[in-house]
């Protein structure tokens, strides 16, 4: 008989040979296109061949798609506007688009809107203010800055633009005022911080900002509101100053995008689509064949959506910040709908709450008023659910 094999023996125990387990691998399910969707699509068509020929036009276009044909009546678009008026609780004052292209408003203000810098550009303004203030302290003046004042009563909304601006007033923050020695003080410790950011070519997000010095500013509140100041004084965006807040919004469907390099396909991002990043700037190439796209008040009906691929039914992409918008999305929505020409479709509650979100995307915010240009999406198309629809 020939010999049979004993199995290995490894530390004194025979060793079982096992057979690898089997992996079996969930197929991505397909969604056709719904039957339908020439039909419910086709008023997006239209709105989206308006948007583009206004967009090539030099001139005043007077196509656009009117509210009434997306079954909006005249008393709830001037709800809308009365909503985007009063953001953020008093009302607002006004300007006629006339004013704001002389310079001035009605009272003589001038009109403060930033503008994108690079980081050479950045540098080279916090440079200005270091200068500036080193020449006063050396003249033994103490020093102070001029800052443009953003406070309530220096915000006013142009009907025209739909959106809120900052108006002229500044104010002066001295070192030698006992009242505003403190915040002077944080002012010139952020202005050294952004510079060290800047020069390093990185980015941090307003938290790590704040925790670099808690002794000093005590609370993040505090340097949050002395960097909108530096944004303002520069004349630069925030994100162009390298500090961001932490990522909220989401995106899914019918978009992609290089971030930083790397390829970004939306609809193949699983079920919960992808993060907004913070850093905007760092997105190129956005290419989308979307009719629509549809921006989401709640997270819950933008998962339902992003699990049952609406996207793939009715070609669109699906945003959504989870309630009151942050920055980096409205930043986002502002550009793609630049880029891509499409129409906005807005789905929010028929609350003062839904409201004041839908005129934050449309018109602005007043802390960010400085800002609108970037972080504002003119012309979003309200559908509902609107007070009128419990009539029908």
């Amino acid at each position: 008989m020939p010999p049979t094999k004993k199995p290995r023996v490894s530390g004194g125990a025979a060793v079982a040979r096992t057979s690898k387990p089997s992996t079996t691998v969930t197929k991505k399910r397909v969604v056709k296109l719904a039957d339908d969707a020439d039909e419910v699509l086709a008023k997006c068509r239209s709105l989206r061949d308006a948007l583009r020929m206004k967009a090539s036009s030099t001139g005043d276009n007077n196509d656009d798609v009117s509210d009434d044909e997306w079954g909006i009546d005249e008393e709830e678009a001037d709800a809308k506007k009365e909503a985007a008026r009063k953001v953020g609780g008093s009302k607002t004052q006004q300007i006629r688009l006339s004013d704001l292209k002389s310079g001035t408003t009605a009272d003589g203000k001038a009109i403060v809107e930033v503008v994108e810098m690079n980081t050479t550009q950045v540098m080279e303004g916090i440079e200005n203010v270091a200068v500036k203030i080193a020449k006063q302290v050396l003249a033994k003046q103490g020093f102070q800055l001029e800052i443009p004042s953003r406070s309530a009563s220096n915000q006013v909304y142009v009907p025209e633009l739909d959106r809120i601006v900052l108006g002229g007033k500044t104010g002066t923050r001295s070192f030698l005022n006992v009242k505003e020695s403190r915040k002077s003080a944080i002012t010139t410790r952020v202005l050294q911080l952004l510079h060290a950011v800047l020069l390093k070519r990185i980015h941090i997000t307003k938290r790590d900002l704040f925790y670099t010095d808690v002794k000093l500013f005590v609370d993040q509140s505090e340097s949050d509101g002395v960097l909108d100041d530096v944004a303002t004084m520069i004349g630069c965006t925030r994100s162009n100053l390298h500090v961001v807040a932490s990522d909220k919004g989401l995106v899914v469907g019918r978009i992609s995008f290089f971030e930083d390099g790397d390829f970004i396909d939306c609809t193949k991002m699983g079920v919960g689509g992808k993060a907004i990043p913070p850093y905007i700037d760092k997105i190129e190439n956005i290419q989308s064949d979307a009719e629509f796209i549809l921006l989401v008040e709640k997270e819950a009906a933008y998962m339902r959506m992003a699990e049952d691929r609406f996207y793939q039914r009715y070609p669109c992409i699906v945003i959504t910040a989870k309630g009151q918008p942050d920055v980096a999305t409205r930043m986002f929505l502002s550009r793609i709908t630049s880029e891509l020409q499409i129409p906005v479709l807005a789905l929010v509650d028929s609350d003062p709450y839904g409201l004041k979100i839908l005129s934050v995307y449309m018109s602005g915010s007043k802390n960010m008023s400085y800002d609108s240009a970037s972080l504002t999406t003119p012309d979003i198309k309200w559908l509902g659910l609107r007070p009128s629809d419990l009539n029908r």
